[in-house]
């Protein structure tokens, strides 16, 4: 494929849409596009940019508003609430149009310079295309989510040891369709993914230090992150818990039994008072804490039901400027609306 400059202009059909979620990052959105233009200008093939800004406590949406202006191929959203990152993609994702479909940060430790390697691996047959970062700018602690998301996502999602759940990515358009049908209240991107295929590969990229500001990925998000992917798309933990009571039982009706044969056996070592008082308490309590934890496992999963049943909104957006927006957010609005329940009286 020969290259050509193309200007970042409106798209009729794009060959790519560019999905990006906003939280406080108002001092990289403006270095964020020109990365973006910069990277995709020798390319012949036609793009647009999703914004997402998932109420952004900062200045975000006005930076987001201006650079409408300067760039024509930018779609701009702008949510009621923080809904959380993945439903503020997922929401991107509906109004994207192009055949394939990038996920990447708005922080620009994802380099756009590797979105063409990207779009080669799908066009390769690849469903998903993830980005496999060898070393990572970021703290210890997140390394070490990363890895034990990456290994339950193993067990859970029967993830390819071998691909890395990167949140920088392309999927091809049948997928995203597929993954955009998903209505409960909390998804999981790398979950609904795996649902849709297991026809993923990756490529080696570099990993950058965030352009501005500073990371809001705090431990509890991350705990949620893996509660997400654990009882979101599993029921291992209630068979597990089954299993446990199974075993529990049975330990318990053997001790028991030991216990009688032992009085039978030998009643001169069994004195008129009562004797091992904190042994049992040290057991029941124990155990009392095991039903407990198993209790709020049923719980959560009780608690997604619930959320589910009741229509918990997944998205509600408040406004939708860029390019050809009247003309084709509408439609894909409209059908946001009869998949999930989102809110209402959006201006476009």
């Amino acid at each position: 494929m020969l290259p050509s400059t193309s200007s970042c202009s409106p798209p009729s059909t794009p060959r790519l849409s560019i999905v990006i979620p906003v939280y406080r990052s108002e001092a990289c959105l403006n270095e964020l596009m020109l990365a973006i233009t910069q990277a995709l200008a020798l390319h012949d093939w036609e793009y647009e940019v999703i914004l997402v800004n998932d109420y952004s406590p900062d200045r975000s949406w006005q930076v987001i508003e201006s650079l409408c202006d300067k760039y024509p191929c930018l779609l701009a959203v702008d949510l009621r609430r923080n809904f959380g990152q993945d439903n503020a993609i997922l929401t991107g994702l509906r109004l994207s149009r192009g055949k394939y479909v990038a996920i990447m940060d708005d922080d620009l430790q994802h380099d756009p310079k590797y979105l063409p390697a990207l779009m080669n691996k799908a066009e390769e047959g690849a469903d998903v295309a993830y980005a496999n970062f060898g070393r990572k700018q970021q703290k210890l602690w997140k390394n070490v989510g990363s890895w034990i998301n990456g290994k339950i996502a193993d067990r859970v999602l029967w993830k390819p040891k071998d691909v890395y759940l990167s949140p920088y990515k392309v999927i091809v358009r049948d997928v995203v369709d597929l993954i955009c049908h998903y209505s409960g209240p909390k998804p999981y991107i790398d979950g609904l993914l795996f649902q849709a295929t297991w026809r993923v590969a990756s490529i080696p990229v570099e990993h950058f230090p965030r352009y501005a500001g500073r990371s809001t990925y705090s431990v509890w998000k991350a705990l949620e992150v893996s509660a997400r992917l654990i009882f979101s798309f599993s029921v291992k933990p209630v068979r597990l818990v089954t299993w446990c009571g199974l075993v529990m039982a049975v330990l318990a009706l053997l001790a028991a039994a030991g216990v009688t044969l032992y009085r039978l056996l030998f009643p001169e070592d069994f004195p008129a008072a009562a004797v091992g008082w904190s042994s049992l308490m040290v057991v029941f309590l124990l155990v009392s804490g095991v039903q407990m934890m198993f209790l709020g496992v049923l719980g959560e999963y009780a608690g997604r039901a619930y959320l589910l049943v009741n229509r918990h909104p997944q998205t509600s957006i408040r406004t939708v400027i860029g390019v050809n927006a009247s003309a084709q957010s509408f439609s894909a609005l409209s059908q946001i609306d009869e998949e999930v329940t989102i809110g209402s009286n959006r201006s476009i």
